[in-house]
């Protein structure tokens, strides 16, 4: 049995590309990016009213002008036509271009209107104000965003101001997901006393999509090694081979066994963590990864954040997942000396982490209401109130 720290740096060494491809914009979002991004003009692309009111010049101001003549209105997307001379001004609306003879904008709600006239009622006023300078954000040709780099809905917005109607980022990986046992059923099919429903291939699924991945095979099979050898030697093609299920020890737990009848290399098979212990993790001989996770729901979870997660970080290129410390909100004491995952809600003001109460691995509301995972290191058997403790989003 390996820790965890040897686990995961396993599974990393085996990270590598899946290519690259260009996707639309609309289709960018959860993807990463793998071209550097870069302006192609200034930002603002020219001085930027931040308020509606007057823009005026500020020399009018300092030879003790307070009353304006308002001789055009500038609105967004038009260019003022007239210049302003000594004594008038622009009325001016939000995210307009400033003209040159004009250098700081009075808010309207610091203007009395008369007719054409337009007054300042405030005592100062500085140069500049309410006007964001143009490339004050972003000067032209530098690099924005640096790949790779995880693309999140606010990452689409800089990437449409930018003018990138499509993008290159990393391929995804073809992935083949395998749930096993005699007991578990279809999710819309009627089971008996002794008998579950496949939640596992439902909860991979979800994890996969975070990061974009629809799995390209989908299959479950019973408790017959044959039938699971077959079905293992179909899926040789796909990069990524994920199995939930008979990875412990009992007797119907082949899997490991099957792994290597299929010409798998085990490179690690347990792992000093509670729950997901039985997690077994190989590779075939140019061909995919593969992760065979234990069958609880709650295992299932932990092994997928932990293992198949680091994996996908490191084949993307990403930077590794910083884990977030907060105070604990409880007290938990461990009988174990091994690293234990248990869920948890994150909230309040200041915010804290709460333990979420379940029952075994096995306990399917287990992460219902959770918002991730908290980490009691094998080393610390109890975990006292307003410590801080590391956790992981889910």
């Amino acid at each position: 049995m390996i820790s965890l720290q040897q686990a995961q740096q396993l599974v990393k060494q085996q990270a590598r590309s899946f290519g690259k491809e260009i996707v639309l914009l609309e289709e960018a979002t959860g993807r990463v990016l793998n071209e550097p991004v870069a302006a192609d003009r200034d930002y603002p692309p020219f001085n930027r009213a931040t308020m509606d009111g007057m823009a005026i010049n500020m020399a009018d101001w300092n030879d003790g002008i307070r009353t304006f003549t308002w001789i055009e209105t500038v609105f967004a997307g038009k260019a003022a036509i007239k210049s302003i001379g000594k004594g008038e001004c622009y009325k001016i609306m939000t995210g307009s271009a400033v003209p040159e003879c004009a250098n700081t904008i009075i808010r309207k709600e610091d203007i009395d209107e008369i007719e054409n006239r337009l007054s300042i009622t405030v005592s100062s006023i500085t140069p500049g104000q309410n006007i964001a300078p143009k490339g004050t954000d972003i000067k032209k040709e530098i690099t924005v965003i640096a790949p790779p780099f995880y693309i999140k809905p606010g990452t689409i917005t800089t990437l449409a101001s930018l003018g990138y109607d499509e993008v290159k980022v990393a391929s995804l990986p073809s992935v083949a997901i395998i749930t096993t046992g005699d007991e578990v059923q279809p999710v819309e099919a009627a089971v008996n006393d002794v008998q579950i429903r496949n939640s596992n291939q439902h909860l991979l699924k979800a994890l996969l999509q975070h990061w974009k991945i629809k799995p390209a095979a989908v299959t479950h099979v019973k408790d017959d090694a044959d039938a699971l050898l077959k079905t293992i030697n179909s899926y040789k093609r796909t990069d990524i081979i994920i199995l939930s299920g008979a990875v412990s020890a009992g007797d119907a737990d082949f899997v490991p066994e099957v792994l290597v009848k299929a010409g798998a290399e085990k490179i690690f098979h347990k792992v000093a963590i509670r729950p997901g212990k039985p997690a077994w993790f190989g590779k075939f001989a140019n061909g995919p990864v593969v992760f065979a996770l234990p069958g609880n729901p709650f295992s299932t979870f932990v092994t997928f954040k932990l293992f198949i997660e680091e994996f996908l970080v490191a084949c993307f290129g990403l930077p590794e997942r910083q884990l977030l410390r907060l105070p604990f909100n409880g007290s938990r004491i461990k009988k174990t000396d091994l690293d234990e995952f248990f869920p948890v809600m994150i909230g309040g003001d200041p915010a804290v982490v709460t333990p979420v109460a379940f029952n075994t691995s096995g306990d399917i509301t287990a992460m219902m209401e959770a918002d991730g995972l908290g980490w009691q290191p094998a080393d610390k058997m109890e975990l006292a109130a307003n410590e801080m403790l590391s956790c992981m989003f889910a």
